[in-house]
């Protein structure tokens, strides 16, 4: 079970390709392209903090919502879609998370300081990733460009929040010259229990975290480079208040090798490789958690290799990519009853019994300039799904005679049309695509589910969800502002939701019954948005969004953690070296609510934030201050998505200092 400490020693054979410079002058357009890439610096940031988490800046979009079990890895919902039903990836690669009550998602194995940006694609324009619904999530790594000589940078910066004592120090520093490149990141967060906006702690919602990451870097020839990079992450001591257990440790390592090659071929551009690597581990326990009557460990192994290898062509109005992505993943989780002697166990099972998914798709992103105002977009993916369950016979006491394996075809396509002319741009497209039902969904045995307090149970014979998308856009553009509004409408066959079963008793105390995971014929699905920015002077802008959704089942029912209509609006004023904000964001009331499935009904909240910073330098070295501070009002508020209604976090003071070294 010692993966992570015995893959360290292999790290010195993993990799990722690097972006260049280059001499040949047919390749200008996709040099700029891949400078301008190399060098985004400060991207994951928001208007009111410039030391986000990773869910913070997350938070930020219109397209992301999350499910909250505590102050820690909250689980991202894309276009209101649990994390079943979208891709998650790091730098393309798959990585799956070894917690059966989804508190380890992808997002909480990076952090800022070593991410450049995040590209979020929207349904199925996100197949390139992988077979899904709701789209695609991909957290990009930084990766410094070659250099002409040697040349440091780098960032440190620290902090403290008051509310729930949280400290923290992010630092990352790179080196680039003509044939060497370095990029290395480490941070550290420490935080206690939070406390809401009556004034009262929120026992079980502290954490502590460490991350580093390296990436090596090495010019192979004036055409080609090879990569080798590392993550490192490590999390303990981590409450989850919403939960009757707790994080004792988690620990992952993700790491990759890759091989890029630009050509000067007239068609042919860029050629890209990886094979990557990553374990993680995941240790659930209630040692914390005195009360309950029966104790219990939950850990968790989740082991993954993969394949990514793409081509780049472009030639006149026509440009395309071509991607074979590939993994073979291992998914193990296990239930161990205590009493209250724990040098006894009672009871032992798999919830994930040991079980293989391997997955291979090739896919296809076109782009067709028709003309100088129109483009069209179009691709596709043809993927192949398999699972093989090693123990299937916990799944023989719900599902008899339930294949031990089983292979699915999962085919994804996309188009869409864009125009733009003038100050005004508008798009228009749809998607059709399948998913294979995930671990849980297929293989879990007993998964509990605080929320509805029910345990739930897998079915391998579940049928591929089956998703039809229409989306739209329409945007104007003035030279003092833009306004942009954004709609999209899934209609899914097959959709897997938990029913309650006639059969079986619960395993867990605390459970009120047994759900097993079942397809429903049909879900719809239709997200809005709309946002505007306009510069009302040269140093005062405004910035907002409206988002409103709706999800329905095939009986006209609501369908759970749909977001309600929501908001966010900000004021930023800068003057000479000061910059100030304020802002304001929350909920309506949820009426949409879904019974059936535990939530009720949550009330309307408003928050109002405020922060400021000043730029100075320390010699040479650009350093900004910044204090603020979150819930001004101190609201006490729980919102639809707050797994329990556990109550957020009342008024937070925040202060950082970074140093642009």
């Amino acid at each position: 079970m010692k993966r992570i400490t015995l893959a360290l020693f292999l790290l010195g054979t993993l990799a990722h390709a690097q972006t260049e410079p280059l001499k040949s002058d047919s390749l200008d357009v996709v040099l700029d392209e891949v400078l301008i890439v190399a060098a985004k610096k400060d991207k994951l940031k928001t208007d009111l903090k410039m030391a986000v988490s990773v869910d913070e800046f997350l938070a930020s979009s219109e397209h992301i919502s999350f499910i909250k079990r505590g102050a820690y890895a909250w689980e991202p919902l894309l276009n209101n879609m649990s994390t079943e039903r979208s891709t998650l990836t790091i730098d393309g690669m798959h990585i799956f998370g070894a917690c059966t009550d989804k508190m380890d998602p992808i997002t909480s194995y990076v952090e800022s300081n070593n991410l450049s940006d995040i590209d979020i694609k929207s349904g199925q324009e996100g197949s390139m990733h992988g077979a899904t619904v709701a789209g695609s999530i991909d957290l990009k790594r930084k990766s410094t460009a070659f250099g002409r000589s040697n040349d440091w940078s780098g960032a440190y910066q620290t902090g403290y929040e008051f509310n729930n004592n949280q400290f923290f120090n992010l630092g990352n520093v790179s080196y680039s010259s003509d044939k060497l490149v370095a990029d290395g990141s480490i941070s550290y967060r420490k935080a206690e229990n939070y406390s809401d906006g009556n004034d009262d702690e929120v026992n079980h919602s502290q954490f502590t975290k460490i991350n580093s990451s390296l990436g090596l870097a090495y010019k192979t020839s004036e055409l080609s480079s090879v990569r080798v990079d590392a993550i490192f992450d490590k999390a303990k001591d981590v409450g989850y208040p919403a939960l009757p257990m707790d994080l004792s440790l988690s620990r992952a390592l993700i790491t990759s090798v890759a091989y890029k090659k630009f050509f000067e071929d007239k068609l042919l551009k860029v050629w890209d490789t990886k094979v990557y690597y990553n374990a993680i581990e995941h240790y659930m326990d209630d040692t914390t958690r005195p009360e309950n009557l029966v104790h219990m460990d939950m850990p968790g192994w989740s082991t993954t290799y993969g394949l990514l290898s793409k081509v780049n062509f472009k030639n006149d109005k026509y440009s395309a990519e071509i991607q074979l992505n590939a993994y073979d993943n291992l998914s193990i989780a296990e239930m161990r009853m205590y009493p209250q002697d724990r040098s006894e166990r009672t009871m032992f099972a798999y919830s994930w019994p040991w079980v293989t998914t391997r997955y291979a798709g090739l896919s296809m992103s076109n782009s067709y300039e028709m003309s100088e105002k129109s483009q069209l977009n179009f691709g596709g993916t043809l993927g192949v799904n398999y699972n093989y369950s090693k123990y299937i016979e916990f799944n023989w006491i719900f599902h008899p005679g339930a294949p031990q394996e089983k292979t699915r075809f999962l085919p994804n396509l996309y188009a869409s049309y864009q125009f733009n002319t003038g100050g005004f741009d508008a798009s228009i497209g749809g998607g059709y695509g399948h998913r294979a039902p995930s671990v849980s969904e297929g293989y879990g045995y007993y998964i509990y589910n605080s929320f509805d307090r029910y345990d739930y149970i897998g079915d391998p014979n579940l049928d591929n969800e089956i998703s039809y998308e229409a989306n739209a856009s329409a945007g104007f553009s003035h030279a003092k502002g833009r306004i942009q509004a954004k709609v999209n409408y899934f209609y899914i066959e097959n959709y897997i939701i938990g029913r309650i079963l006639s059969a079986g008793s619960p395993m867990n105390y605390q459970s009120v019954g047994v759900k097993g995971y079942t397809s429903l014929d049909f879900a719809t699905l239709f997200n809005f948005s709309l946002s505007g920015d306009y510069a009302i002077l040269d140093n005062l802008h405004w910035k907002g969004t409206l988002t409103y959704a709706r999800g329905l089942d095939d009986d006209e029912n609501n369908l759970p953690f749909i977001r309600p209509l929501s908001y966010q609006t900000s004021l930023h004023f800068s003057y000479q070296k000061f910059g100030f904000l304020t802002s304001l964001n929350g909920d309506f009331e949820q009426i949409d609510y879904s019974p059936e499935y535990g939530e009720d009904e949550t009330p309307s909240y408003t928050n109002w934030n405020l922060s400021a910073d000043y730029t100075f330098h320390i010699k040479n070295y650009k350093t900004v201050l910044q204090v603020g501070a979150e819930n001004v009002f101190n609201t006490y508020y729980s919102t639809y998505a707050d797994w329990g209604n556990i109550p957020r976090m009342g008024r937070n003071i925040f202060t950082s200092l970074k140093i642009n070294l």
